[in-house]
């Protein structure tokens, strides 16, 4: 089915982009949120142009989109291949330096700076026997979430162009910026992508598709507080910091965080804390995979909030809710042969596939509510933000070949 005489250079384009410093900024209020993201989408249009590929162009916020034109008289809808450009600003991706292990051998792997990803609490590592592993050297994370995903897309389409005789439809391509703080899909121009579905290639495990994510919303709660000098404070002072902190240790300790729920389990989880005696402002996420959910939570929240302030007279709070994505099931549900075509390429593949609900969301989820149906495959990454990120070389492979052989299952059934 492929050409065992190609040499696939994914590794190659994975370790290039690794070095290239695009950590987004969750507090920055522009558009990319980090100009360095520029980057790595100026040296994608370049390649994409150099891959044969036409209209391939970056707008004013980092979007990258190009098209690869049909090659097949028949009639096939316009699909889409997304990735992002963007890392975690949980952790460092300044100086990247990737270490290959190769030919895995099972057990712990040190990765330098004290730190180890250990096979007890990676047990993905026990279907890695004999793989070779890219992790960082301990002081960044290694931007295999996304940067394998544009990888593994690079270089399917770098096989598309060795290989003229596979027909498929017309193909776009898009990579955003600011997914990792939830804006990837901001200013995504659907109307001007022109695909009709499309794919994210941002998942974890070999396998993977994935067609429900969280619902999600966000929450800020402002506590107003009376602050006076501290010297003549008595029976004056009302301190907006004691009430956030009174609100924090009312959540629940069970059943609605995130370090005691699993599997569709949703949760309650506070993000960030910031104020003065005056006033502390509460940043929270809520996550669960029915709608209804999060009005029952944010309820709830609102009302340990108002028993916060009660405990405080004098004090007041604002609480406010934003509306983040919905669980992309609602839409894909409605398109089954999207997931049909993905599940039918791991099976000329060989690989098995791996149907599971995102505990977190993608571009795709509020894609597919834009207009523009999108599930996530698989990528291959593993730990993703974290000094502890790795992805199998074999892994990344098995993605270019899930993508070109997704391409030809849609001209199939054409």
């Amino acid at each position: 089915m492929f050409d065992d005489n190609y040499q696939f250079s994914v590794v190659d384009r994975f370790i290039k982009y690794a070095k290239i410093d695009t950590k987004s900024d969750d507090e920055s209020e522009v558009t990319p949120s980090t100009a360095k993201q520029f980057d790595l989408a100026k040296l994608l249009v370049e390649e994409l142009k150099e891959l044969g590929l036409t209209d391939a162009e970056m707008d004013e916020k980092c979007y990258v989109m190009a098209t690869l034109p049909s090659n097949t008289s028949k009639n096939v809808p316009t699909i889409g291949f997304i990735s992002h450009v963007d890392t975690s600003p949980a952790v460092t991706g300044t100086n990247v330096n990737p270490q290959i292990h190769k030919n895995y051998q099972g057990g712990d792997i040190a990765i330098g700076e004290g730190k180890i990803i250990d096979f007890a609490n990676n047990p993905v590592l026990k279907d890695m026997i004999g793989m070779d592993i890219i992790t960082t050297d301990g002081t960044t994370l290694l931007g295999a979430d996304d940067k394998a995903g544009i990888a593994e897309i690079m270089d399917a389409l770098q096989y598309l162009k060795a290989h003229p005789e596979i027909k498929h439809g017309t193909i776009k391509i898009g990579y955003t910026p600011d997914e990792e703080i939830g804006r990837g899909a901001d200013h995504f121009n659907v109307e001007k992508f022109g695909a009709k579905f499309a794919y994210t290639i941002d998942g974890s495990t070999r396998g993977e598709v994935e067609t429900e994510t969280f619902s999600a919303d966000a929450v800020e709660i402002i506590f107003n507080g009376i602050n006076v000098h501290p010297g003549y404070a008595k029976d004056k002072m009302v301190n907006s910091l004691k009430i956030a902190a009174h609100f924090l240790e009312s959540l629940p300790k069970q059943g609605l965080s995130p370090e005691t729920t699993t599997n569709r389990e949703g949760y309650v989880h506070p993000v960030s804390v910031n104020g003065n005696e005056e006033k502390t402002t509460v940043k929270m996420i809520i996550r669960d995979f029915i709608d209804s959910k999060l009005a029952e939570y944010e309820n709830k929240l609102e009302e340990l909030c108002k028993a916060a302030v009660l405990d405080y007279p004098g004090s007041s709070f604002e609480f406010k809710v934003i509306k983040q994505y919905r669980n992309m099931k609602n839409i894909l549900d409605k398109h089954p042969e999207i997931e049909n075509n993905a599940l039918e390429s791991l099976k000329q593949l060989g690989i098995t596939p791996i149907q599971s609900a995102i505990r977190g969301g993608t571009d795709g989820s509020r894609l597919s509510f834009m207009g523009l149906p999108t599930p996530n495959l698989f990528a291959g990454g593993h730990n993703f933000h974290a000094y502890t990120e790795f992805v199998a070389i074999q892994d990344m492979e098995a993605s270019v070949k899930n993508i070109v052989t997704l391409i030809q299952v849609w001209e199939q059934n054409a």
